[in-house]
């Protein structure tokens, strides 16, 4: 008999790839999770690549502006999914007060960046997996798999590793540590039709109440929804299909500089 994969069974074998590869280098690693439609299809795809128990720590950077539901996703599934979570967050900047109000690049770095730099020292961790995409924003084209970090946890987007024929730089040099992004080359229609065929659960927030739906969900004082009438996943991804939007387009870090996400990725931001 011949059998045929489909695309969405290359991206998974592919991913789980990068996942196992990734951990066989390194075992002082984490994934950090969002807990946005990426994020969540990441945490999935790791726990298949381990057979349903995750053997790292998965790190949420808290901002405390998130959702509502954004927390309670998080506490119902990190029980049911038994998550070695840790939640960092940049404590001394929260409590001198940074927030959107001090400028959105300001807030991003403190409460994001930094933060994640310090969880980063704080546990010793050498790679990090996260949910990143190309397509998602321009500066993410730039990416590669593995993608190594200076000392400072600083991302010379100049000067990245070629990736040929799928022949990752896995290794990293001592005062280095690794991003490792295993779906950089899904788009945001295969994650949807990936979370349909795994049934992956995902937050009420990507769908549709009152004609209005959010498209990409970071802090809830910095992201607007979009219109639509999508209250279903088949319905989603028609609208992907069609859709002339941004996907980033609600975000406000994104509109307030066309090089914001640039500067904020170049000091460490995911």
């Amino acid at each position: 008999m011949n059998y045929t994969l489909s695309q969405l069974d290359k991206l998974e074998n592919q991913s789980i790839f990068i996942i196992r590869e990734a951990y066989s280098q390194f075992r002082d690693v984490a994934m950090l999770w969002s807990i946005g439609k990426d994020s969540t299809t990441l945490l999935w795809l790791v726990r298949k690549a381990f057979f349903g128990k995750i053997p790292f720590p998965v790190l949420h950077i808290d901002t405390t502006y998130k959702f509502k539901e954004i927390y309670d996703f998080r506490a119902k599934y990190a029980k049911e999914w038994d998550l070695n979570l840790i939640i960092a967050k940049n404590e001394e900047a929260i409590e001198k007060g940074m927030g959107p109000d001090k400028g959105k690049f300001q807030c991003c770095n403190e409460l994001k960046t930094v933060a994640l730099k310090k969880a980063i020292a704080k546990h010793g961790f050498k790679a990090l997996y996260l949910g990143i995409r190309r397509d998602e924003h321009g500066i993410r084209a730039k990416e590669r798999v593995f993608s190594p970090r200076d000392e400072d946890f600083e991302w010379d987007y100049k000067n990245q590793p070629p990736e040929l024929w799928d022949q990752y730089k896995t290794k990293a040099a001592e005062e280095e540590h690794l991003r490792v992004h295993p779906l950089l080359g899904w788009r945001e229609i295969d994650v949807w039709e990936y979370v349909k065929r795994e049934n992956i659960p995902v937050t009420e927030l990507y769908f549709a109440k009152k004609g209005k739906r959010f498209r990409s969900i970071g802090c809830e004082t910095c992201c607007g929804p979009i219109d639509s009438n999508a209250d279903t996943i088949d319905k989603v991804v028609e609208e992907l299909k069609v859709s002339k939007i941004s996907e980033r387009s609600g975000r406000a870090q994104d509109k307030e500089d066309d090089y914001m996400m640039q500067k904020l990725r170049s000091l460490g931001y995911m």
